[in-house]
């Protein structure tokens, strides 16, 4: 669904100086491991490192990629079936668990400028002789799934990015929208924030479209010469309200099994209110070439189009028609599992989806050949007569693309099992060379630094860490910055929305993280008819050599989380993050309501607690894991209650209720904004009262997310001190 691997391998940089190569993990410590058990993990992690072969990442993506396979399709049935078969050969359990959702599909797609001179939008990406899968039959057309049906003509306003703010700027400027139909450049937000904040504002019609300053030929060649957007390059996307709640429209809270029930589609809250439609550049040009009004202003709302922007409204008048099949379709989610030898009811899972708007050789199928190969992997650790302690659950999720519809309904359906067995939850996408970024729980942080420590780079010298703490030197522009890159630490990133750890983070309040190479290239094929194995192996990941260490690193986390004798969350590492956050909103608050801010003292003191549990869990770890491997295991009935309460404590940071306006999120530390569609809002319920001026709101919402962190301390200090009880007898 989303470009945030590529942003995820920057923002969730790194760390203490520039690393020496992986240290090897028999010598390097492993959380939640005694040291004479680093010896086997060393040949364990070693099979799930070379068994991923890049012919194979090739073969599966050659196959997955063939045909346009969009959810509700025949096509995306092949493809569900065709991993299912690769899991059956490889000896694992496994099931296509199939669901339904309303998936619109239009039926009619018309733009015309009226004035002052006439023109009809193509609407239509043409196939390039470079790339055959560009002129595949079946492919869905340019379009955004859950626009309104409509027939409707306005003056058009150019609204930049299509924010709050951008409309804050032309209120200031006198331009009215009402009535009006606008035309917003793709990026800054996610898609289904600019037909929203239009519609607030009383427009009629939107429409977006990729800027080539964004996209296009201002920042490299266009494809087939180079990698970025053509002219009538389009992208695709779902304008769902998710920030409100994902999944399937009409069923919300409870999965869409066939012939469940079902809300009215006229009562459903995430459908756009108004009409909405995607444009080329080389549409959008003519459009924004109408435009008279104001000069835009010289700062971000100026594109690369070699025309005048201005504002309008008029002298363009734009017609806007859209029609849709408003059918229910069914979709396919495949799982497979591998039964747990000692606690199978404790439940490691890791998901990618395999729907596609087009072909989707990067996004999603090249994260999904990646995970066939981690589960193939795991399929050749099991003759070696290894068997995990935990259960382990594969998830290729469909309908992801229309909002997280696949992923969302199982997670719905099985909440009851999930809310006292799921350990942890690992995502991955799209992804592209680069770096591998992470983020995610920040109970997490340490486990999730060691597996970049000792995750070879695919090119080159060093570990995944190290080319982190490279690219943070690179990227620093003075000698200050320079040595500030040196002391950093490394630092977790937060998840808000956009892919399928949400149901999992933000609903059921599961420990996540999403996981992917990225930041290496530019590219401006999204969601268009070009995302094509050969667009891929052209310019993405040409030898797979990526896609095999990401199969491997994510192989590697699952095994340590299937095996721990002690789950390796960090109570610290939370509570350390969770204060930084309250800081910042101490800082935003004296910005937004004055020196008389929002008093953060019940969290301050429940953060005091949670850390000093976290450090007595240290502490206990410590002496446990020091009893070496023998006890370890003659402790494992023990350790099992105990661990049952280290995964459980994410669950103690959910809000009854969830967060304002959105109960359907429930995390008490992650959720996206309201305005802000994939992006995260950490501590939400407080942070977006304090943005919305509101400090009796953001008071309430401060003794909520205490009462949530007192609950972890509390959870957190019992097991700490059960597990110090255990180890302090034989």
């Amino acid at each position: 669904m989303t470009r945030f691997v590529a942003r995820v391998a920057g923002a969730a940089l790194v760390a203490a100086g520039v690393y020496a190569a992986p240290l090897a993990a028999q010598t390097a410590p492993i959380r939640g491991f005694a040291r004479d058990q680093l010896d086997r993990r060393a040949r364990l992690e070693r099979i799930l490192r070379t068994t991923p072969d890049t012919a194979r990442l090739r073969q599966y993506m050659l196959f997955m990629s063939e045909e346009p396979h969009h959810a509700g399709s025949a096509r995306s049935r092949i493809v569900a079936e065709y991993a299912l078969g690769l899991f059956h050969q490889w000896g694992l359990a496994a099931e296509i668990e199939t669901f339904e959702a309303l998936l619109p599909i239009p039926v009619a797609r018309e733009v015309e400028l009226l004035a002052p001179v006439p023109y009809s939008a193509q609407l239509r990406e043409p196939a390039l002789s470079a790339d055959k899968d560009s002129g595949d039959e079946h492919q869905l057309p340019t379009y955004n799934a859950y626009s309104a049906d409509g027939d409707v003509t306005g003056d058009l306003v150019f609204v930049n990015y299509g924010l709050p703010e951008d409309y804050d700027r032309l209120a200031r400027l006198g331009i009215d929208v009402r009535g009006k139909v606008v035309i917003a450049k793709y990026g800054r937000s996610w898609r289904g924030i600019k037909p929203k904040v239009a519609a607030e504002h009383g427009a009629v019609a939107c429409l977006l479209y990729s800027d080539p300053e964004d996209d296009g030929y201002y920042v490299d060649d266009v494809y087939p010469q180079g990698p970025m957007r053509p002219w009538q390059g389009v992208q695709r996307g779902s304008v769902m309200d998710m920030p409100t709640y994902p999944g399937d429209p009409l069923t919300p809270g409870w999965g869409a099994t066939p012939g469940s029930r079902k809300l009215p589609r006229d009562e459903v809250p995430t459908l756009m209110r108004i009409p909405v439609l995607p444009l080329s550049y080389g549409d959008a040009q003519h459009l924004l070439a109408a435009l008279g009004g104001p000069v835009a202003p010289n700062d971000d709302w100026k594109g690369a189009l070699p025309i005048t922007y201005r504002l309008g409204p008029g002298p363009a008048r734009v017609r806007v028609r859209l029609a849709f099949d408003w059918s229910v379709r069914p979709i396919y989610n495949v799982i497979a599992r591998i039964p747990g030898a000692t606690y199978p009811d404790q439940w490691v899972l890791t998901g990618n989806h395999h729907d596609a708007w087009v072909n989707g050789a990067q996004d999603p199928i090249s994260g999904a050949v990646g995970l066939l190969e981690t589960a193939r992997s795991f399929a050749e650790l099991l003759k070696t007569g290894w068997r995990p302690q935990r259960t382990l659950i594969f998830a290729l999720w469909d309908a992801e693309e229309w909002g997280l519809i696949g992923s969302t309904e199982w997670a719905e359906a099985h909440a009851d099992e999930l809310a006292s067995k799921a350990v942890a939850y690992i995502n991955t996408d799209s992804y592209e060379r680069g770096r591998l970024g992470l983020s995610g729980s920040h109970s997490l942080e340490t486990f999730f630094r060691e597996i970049l420590r000792d995750t070879p780079q695919p090119q080159g010298e060093g570990s995944a860490l190290d080319a982190l703490a490279a690219h943070a030197l690179a990227e620093a522009k003075t000698a200050g910055d320079s040595a500030k890159a040196r002391e950093w630490t490394y630092r977790l990133g937060a998840l808000g929305s956009g892919s399928d750890y949400g149901p999992f983070l933000d609903h059921l309040t599961i420990a996540a993280a999403h996981a992917g190479y990225g930041g290496g290239q530019e590219a401006g094929i999204y969601h268009s008819i070009y995302d094509s194995y050969t667009f891929f192996t052209r310019f993405l990941d040409p030898g797979f050599l990526f896609g095999r260490s990401q199969s491997g690193a994510v192989g590697v986390a699952l095994l340590r989380l299937l095996d721990a004798p002690i789950l390796p969350f960090s109570f610290t590492d939370a509570a350390d993050t969770y204060r930084r956050y309250a800081t910042e909103i101490d800082s935003l608050a004296t910005a937004e309501l004055g020196e008389a801010s929002v008093d953060l003292e019940t969290v301050r003191s429940a953060l005091d607690r949670l850390a000093a549990a976290g450090a007595a869990f240290d502490s206990a770890l410590a002496g446990a894991t020091a009893r070496g491997r023998s006890w370890l295991e003659r402790r494992r009935a023990d350790l099992g209650s105990i661990n049952a309460e280290v995964y459980l404590s994410e669950r103690d940071l959910a809000l009854e209720g969830g967060v304002p306006r959105r109960p359907w999120y429930r995390h008490a530390i992650y959720a996206p904004g309201f305005y802000t569609g994939y992006g995260v809002k950490t501590m939400p319920g407080i942070r977006e009262a304090v943005e919305q001026g509101d400090r009796a709101e953001a008071a309430v919402q401060a003794a909520r997310v205490a009462e949530a962190l007192e609950r972890m301390a509390a959870r957190a200090a019992t097991a700490a001190a059960t597990l110090r009880a255990i180890t302090d007898t034989p």
